[in-house]
């Protein structure tokens, strides 16, 4: 629930502010905003740990789901996925992190989860997670998805390069996680 009041007199701008206030923190008390935050997360970079922190400012609990699709072609398996993500967000409270086969709205409507979050870094990101957002509103009507953007220091991050530089051992140590940093050299071995 969102209120915009606009009001020309101070006063009574601090009044409906106050209440607006109460309002919010009521509202706030029937109810968790919860939001599901799906992925490959192949592996997961600076720009993932971006969005979810400040999803962490907007909802109360986040579900990340690592996607295990055997179409995409992945270095990680789905539980290492799983293993550098609970370490990522071991320090962060309501991060619950699942491993899911099959369609995400599925997910969501198991779990009674009526928001879909997508990190996005430009323009043909949106393209395609628009396109997927209609498929999975046509599948699951009462399921809406929200698309944050990433703040442009990670615009270019994209784990397919992290892969590549991580294969030449070059220093990817700024672009992901010490745990993530590890899983690739391990792997690079």
């Amino acid at each position: 629930m969102f209120f915009c009041l606009i009001y020309k007199n101070s006063l009574t701008s601090q009044i409906a502010f106050y209440e607006l206030t109460i309002l919010i923190k009521i509202d706030k008390l029937s109810f968790m905003t919860s939001v599901l935050y799906p992925g490959t997360f192949d592996p997961p970079t600076n720009g993932h740990l971006n969005i979810i922190k400040r999803a962490k400012n907007i909802f109360d609990k986040i579900d990340i789901v690592v996607a295990d699709n055997i179409q995409k072609k992945c270095v990680f398996t789905a539980q290492e996925r799983y293993e550098m993500l609970t370490e990522i967000v071991s320090d962060m409270e309501n991060i619950k992190i699942h491993i899911w086969k099959g369609l995400i709205v599925d997910f969501a409507a198991k779990h009674n989860i009526k928001i879909i979050m997508r990190g996005i870094r430009a323009l043909s990101d949106f393209n395609h997670e628009f396109e997927l957002s209609i498929i999975n509103k046509a599948l699951r009507p009462d399921i809406d998805t929200i698309f944050l953007p990433t703040d442009e220091k990670y615009f270019v991050l994209r784990s397919s390069t992290i892969k590549e530089i991580s294969r030449f051992h070059g220093d990817i140590s700024k672009m992901v996680p010490p745990i993530v940093v590890k899983y690739l050299k391990e792997k690079n071995e």
